[in-house]
C-alpha cells in the first residue's frame, strides 16, 4: 500500500464519513427502534461511531481474556451495540436508540450496507487502519523486532494442484498471484506428496520435516485398537510428539496459524495440535478485535457465503451437473465459517505477526479446498473462492511494507485434488459394504469418513470452548468390535482385520478370507491394493496383475502403471509403517478423463495416487534457490523451506537481500500515523 498523498488522505477521510452516514440512515430506516432525529442526524452519528470505535475496541482488544476468540466475539457484538446506545445518549439530538437489540440490529445493518456500498465507490478495504492499530498494539505489547534481516512468510492453499493454479493465474482466478510471476520475479516449482496425500502427512513432513508412520489421515493402530485422526486436537498432538525433533520450521520465534500442527512455533492460533492454547488468553487476536466492525462484518459476509452455496447447489441441481456432490446439513455453515471467518481471523494474524517481526509464519487457509471437496476442481464457486483468498494475499504483500523487518514472501499447497464421482455413486454400495459381504465370517465397519474441514472445525470448537469435558475428543476412540474397519482417506480405502493384533499377512487373509482380496482387485473402481506376503514381501495386485516390490518383478499388467513413477516407492515406504493396515485400497484412475473416485462422498478428493492429488507447488522469488532433482516427499519441502530461512538469517545465497535502512522504523511510523 502506497503512501497516500494529505489530499486524497482528506478525500478518502470524507468519503468513508459519508458511506458510513449512508449506512447508518438505512439502518435507522430498517430497524425498528432507530431513528435520525434531525437532518444531518446520520452524519452526526456516524462521526461518534467512528471516535467510539477507534478508541473502545482497541482497549477491549488488549484484554487478557480467556478463550480469546469465543469471548472476544461475543464481547465485540457486544460492543458493536453498546457504540450506538452511547452514540444515542451523546447525540440525541441526532439518533435515538430504544434498546440494546435495537442497538445491535442497527449494527447489522450497517454493516451489511457498508459491505455492498464500501467496493462500489473503492473503499473495499480498511488496512490503513488495521495497520495503525496493530502497529500500535505491536509497539505497546514489547516483542517487536528491528532488523534489517529478512524474515519469511509461509501461505499454504491448501488442496490447490499446480495444474490448476496456473489455469486460474491463466483466466484471471488468480490475478495477484499471476502479478507475482509476471513482474514480482516469482516462479512456480511442482513437488509431489508422499503417499497418503492428505493434509497431516504433508503437514506433518513440511512443518517437523517427518511424516513418518501416518498412513492417512485415519488410521487405525491394532495394538490397542486406538484410531488416530488428523483433524482430532489429542490425536494431532500425539503426532506432534512423536515427530518433533526440536528443528520444526517455525522454532526459534516463529508463529502458526490455522495448521494442524505447530512446527515448533512459539505463537499459535488456531493449530489443532496446540488448540489448548486456545483455552487461555492469547494475543494473537488482538489486531481483529481491534476493529469494532470486524465481526459484524464477518457475520454480514457469512450469511452471505451461506446464501452463495445455497443458489450455487440449486443451480447445480437444476443443471443436473455431475459429479454433483452432497451439499446439505452444516456444509453451508462449515463453508462460511472456513471462506469468510477462519480466513479473516488468520489474515489479521499474519499481519500481525508481520507488524511484530517475527522470523517465521506459516499459515493454512483451507476455502479452496473445502469448496472444492464439495463443488468440484474448478467450478465457478471453487474459483471464486480462490480469487477472494487471492485479494487476501495481495493485501498481505500490501502489508509488509510496513513491517519492522523485510520479508519474503512464499505461496504453497500442501496437496491437489482429483476429481470424480464417488465410489457410493458408481455402484450403490460403500467400500465398507463390498469388504463386508467379501468376508467368510463377522462384518465390516465403516469408521470415520468425510470431510476433514468440518471435523476439525467441530473438534476445535468443541476444544476451545469446553476444553472437550464431555465430548468424544476425551476419550479414545477404538476400533470396532466386529471382524474389519474400514477407513476412507479420499480415494485411499485402508482395511483393519481387527480380530487379531497384529498385520496380517496376504497368506493369512487369504486363509481367513479367501474371497476378500479377489472382490477387492478384480472391482472396475479399484486401482490396485496392496498387501504385504509372507514370503514376498510387499505386493501389489491389480485386477490383471501383480507387482513385487522388493523383488522389482512384474507379473501380467502392472497395477501402477496409471498412477506415475514413483508409485511402487511410495508403496514400498507405506509398506514399512508400523501401522499400515492389513489391505491398502487405492481407487482407479483413468488418465484420459483424469478422473477416479473417492471412498468417501467428496467429488474432489485427495489422499491416495492418481492424478493432480500428488501435485502440489511452492511459488516463491527466483532468488532462493531450488535443488536440480525433483521435490518428492513433504520431507524434501521442509528440508528446502528451511534452507531459505536459514539462508535469509544469515545473509547468504539471496542476492536481492533487502536491507532495512536505519530509518525505515522511523519512516513506518509517519506513514501509519
Amino acid at each position: 500500500m502506497k503512501p497516500v498523498k494529505p489530499r486524497i488522505r482528506i478525500v478518502r477521510l470524507v468519503l468513508t464519513w459519508l458511506l458510513s452516514a449512508a449506512a447508518v440512515l438505512v439502518a435507522a430506516a430498517v430497524v425498528p427502534g432507530v431513528a435520525i432525529e434531525e437532518p444531518g442526524g446520520a452524519l452526526i452519528a456516524a462521526a461518534v461511531i467512528a471516535a467510539l470505535n477507534a478508541v473502545l475496541p482497541p482497549i477491549l482488544a488488549a484484554l487478557r481474556l480467556p478463550f480469546t476468540l469465543l469471548l472476544g466475539l461475543l464481547l465485540v457484538l457486544a460492543l458493536d451495540a453498546a457504540m450506538f446506545l452511547l452514540c444515542g445518549r451523546i447525540a440525541p439530538s441526532a439518533i435515538s436508540v430504544d434498546s440494546f437489540w435495537s442497538a445491535l440490529g442497527a449494527a447489522f445493518v450497517a454493516s451489511a450496507v457498508s459491505v455492498v456500498l464500501d467496493p462500489l465507490f473503492g473503499m473495499n478495504d480498511d488496512d490503513a487502519y488495521m495497520l495503525r492499530v496493530t502497529q500500535r498494539i505491536a509497539r505497546r505489547t514489547g516483542g517487536q523486532t528491528v532488523t534489517d534481516i529478512p524474515g519469511i512468510v509461509f501461505l499454504e492453499i491448501d488442496g490447490l494442484g499446480l495444474p490448476v493454479l496456473r489455469r486460474a493465474m491463466r483466466d484471471g482466478s488468480a490475478p495477484n498471484l499471476a502479478r507475482w510471476i509476471a513482474e514480482g520475479g516469482y516462479t512456480l516449482t511442482p513437488w509431489e506428496t508422499d503417499l497418503s496425500s492428505q493434509t497431516g502427512a504433508s503437514q506433518a513432513g513440511i512443518l517437523l520435516g517427518s511424516n513418518e508412520d501416518i498412513p492417512a489421515f485415519r488410521w487405525v493402530e491394532k495394538a490397542d485398537g486406538r484410531t488416530m485422526t488428523c483433524s482430532k486436537p489429542a490425536d494431532c498432538a500425539e503426532i506432534e510428539r512423536r515427530l518433533s525433533t526440536g528443528v520444526g520450521l517455525l522454532r526459534d520465534g516463529g508463529a502458526s496459524r490455522g495448521n494442524l500442527l505447530s512446527g515448533d512455533a512459539d505463537h499459535v492460533i488456531l493449530t489443532v495440535s496446540r488448540m489448548g492454547a486456545e483455552k487461555g488468553a492469547n494475543p494473537g487476536y488482538r489486531a481483529f478485535f481491534a476493529n469494532g466492525f470486524n465481526v459484524t462484518r464477518v457475520l454480514v459476509l457469512c450469511f452471505w457465503e451461506v446464501l452463495l452455496e445455497w443458489t450455487a447447489a440449486i443451480r447445480s441441481a437444476r443443471r443436473d451437473v455431475r459429479p454433483r456432490g452432497h451439499r446439505g446439513g452444516t456444509y453451508p455453515l462449515i463453508r462460511a465459517a472456513m471462506c469468510v471467518a477462519v480466513r479473516d481471523v488468520i489474515v489479521f494474524g499474519v499481519i500481525s505477526d508481520m507488524l511484530k517481526g517475527r522470523p517465521a509464519v506459516y499459515a493454512t487457509f483451507s476455502s479452496y479446498d473445502e469448496v472444492a471437496h464439495h463443488s468440484g476442481l474448478e467450478r465457478s464457486d471453487t474459483l471464486e473462492a480462490l480469487r477472494k483468498l487471492d485479494q487476501q494475499f495481495a493485501r498481505i504483500e500490501r502489508a509488509r511494507r510496513y513491517a519492522p523487518r523485510p520479508y519474503e514472501l512464499v505461496v504453497l499447497s500442501d496437496h491437489g485434488q482429483t476429481q470424480g464421482a464417488t465410489f457410493l455413486q458408481r455402484n450403490g454400495y460403500s467400500l465398507a459394504d463390498l469388504v463386508n459381504r467379501s468376508l467368510s465370517a463377522g462384518s465390516a465397519e465403516a469408521l470415520g469418513a468425510g470431510d476433514e474441514n468440518a471435523a476439525m472445525v467441530g473438534h476445535a470448537v468443541r476444544e476451545a470452548t469446553t476444553g472437550g469435558v464431555g465430548t468424544e475428543d476425551k476419550v479414545t476412540e477404538v476400533a470396532p468390535g466386529g471382524t474389519a474397519a474400514v477407513l476412507a482417506s479420499g480415494n485411499l480405502g485402508l482395511i483393519y482385520l481387527t480380530d487379531q493384533p497384529h498385520r496380517l499377512t496376504r497368506e493369512e487373509i487369504d486363509d481367513r478370507h479367501p474371497s476378500l482380496l479377489q472382490a477387492l482387485r478384480e472391482h472396475q473402481h479399484v486401482g490396485f491394493v496392496l498387501v504385504h506376503s509372507a514370503s514376498r514381501g510387499p505386493v501389489v495386485l491389480g485386477g490383471a496383475g501383480e507387482n513385487y516390490l522388493e523383488e522389482q518383478l512384474i507379473e501380467g499388467d502392472d497395477p501402477l502403471e496409471p498412477f506415475g513413477a514413483n508409485a511402487a516407492r511410495h508403496l514400498l515406504r507405506t509398506d514399512g509403517f508400523e501401522h499400515a493396515p492389513d489391505i491398502l485400497v487405492n481407487s482407479f484412475y483413468d488418465p484420459q478423463l483424469e478422473e477416479g473416485c473417492a471412498f468417501e462422498e467428496l467429488i474432489s478428493f485427495h489422499g491416495g495416487l492418481g492424478g493432480t492429488q500428488t501435485r502440489p507447488f511452492v511459488l516463491h522469488q527466483s532468488g532462493l534457490t531450488v535443488p536440480d532433482a525433483p521435490l518428492v516427499g513433504a520431507a524434501a519441502v521442509h528440508h528446502l523451506l528451511s534452507s531459505w530461512r536459514a539462508s535469509l538469517e544469515n545473509g547468504s545465497d539471496h542476492p536481492d537481500r533487502m536491507k532495512l535502512p536505519a530509518s525505515r522504523q522511523a519512516s513506518i511510523e509517519a506513514v501509519l500515523d
